[in-house]
């Protein structure tokens, strides 16, 4: 890609995409319109209408050093440095993990029944929060909600901060670096939620470059079964929530039947229910406390 050429949206989109797949990326296409969009601060749709348009020299140097990340699989999100989740704009770094779209799952999930049990200032945790994408999503959209968040790292505890700040919801969530619930010991909630590591240690090696390679394996690894983090949530948490209240968990592939036993294991837990992702595979357990 010479530099003295003129390079259209058109042409460089197709050269990029081309390029992207001689080099295994997933969704090369895509890539390119995100990665181009972002550099030229335009929707997507806006280079479909302006193929002919010619980018200056500036545009092509920064697009440049985008597509270099790309090919050594850094993942699109870390190169904006921002990912969108729930219709909000969330800032991410290599300290977190990417949020995904099965994760708005339990978002839905946990708004829906907060809504449906209407007692005023709902008490949320959210633990492993990384982003905060899972905890603010949900203090977003129940307006009378207070929200605790841990995560063990003090990199991924600002993240999710900067974006508390950035949502406009710092008046209304707490943050706290620590192991799981430890550092909320004495409290209780209407709702405890977490989208805990859970791959197998086994299964990360065959994991996709992009997130080998870019993501947190700390945010990844949930022992030798992948139930571990389950295994301590269902233990300690439900003492931890308001009669009536549940908690709610995103599991991995054919981990929903085993974690909702887990949760039923516990003699404070009355129900449980699966939910299912757009995909059709069950990816959240909510448990319920006896009111």
């Amino acid at each position: 890609m010479a530099g003295n050429e003129i390079w259209t949206i058109g042409r460089i989109l197709k050269w990029t995409e081309d390029y992207f797949a001689q080099k295994g990326i997933e969704n090369p296409r895509l890539d390119a319109e995100v990665l181009l969009g972002h550099v030229l601060h335009k929707q997507r749709i806006y280079l479909y209408v302006h193929f002919d348009e010619p980018l200056q020299a500036h545009e092509l140097t920064a697009f440049r050093e985008m597509i270099k990340q790309r090919v050594n699989h850094v993942p699109v999100a870390y190169i904006l440095g921002e990912k969108e989740f729930m219709g909000l704009t969330f800032k991410v770094t290599k300290d977190t993990l990417v949020p995904r779209p099965d994760t708005e799952i339990l978002v839905q999930g946990a708004v829906e029944r907060l809504r449906q049990l209407g007692g005023e200032n709902p008490h949320i945790a959210d633990i492993g929060t990384g982003t905060g994408a899972v905890g603010l999503s949900v203090l977003h959209f129940v307006k009378d909600a207070e929200l605790d968040t841990v995560d063990i790292s003090p990199q991924a505890r600002a993240v999710a901060e900067e974006n508390a700040a950035s949502l406009e919801l710092m008046d209304r969530a707490h943050f706290f670096t620590g192991d799981l619930l430890a550092p909320l010991q004495g409290k209780t909630y209407t709702a405890i939620l977490s989208n805990p590591p859970y791959i197998p240690k086994a299964d990360i090696a065959g994991l996709s470059e992009d997130v080998q390679l870019s993501e947190p394996h700390t945010a990844l690894d949930g022992g030798e079964d992948g139930l571990d983090f389950y295994r301590r949530l269902c233990s300690e948490a439900p003492a931890m929530l308001t009669a009536g209240g549940f908690m709610a968990f995103e599991v991995g592939i054919n981990q929903a039947k085993d974690v909702a036993e887990l949760a039923q294991a516990n003699p404070l837990i009355t129900r449980t229910e699966i939910l299912k992702d757009y995909a059709g595979i069950e990816r959240v357990v909510i448990a319920w406390k006896e009111a």
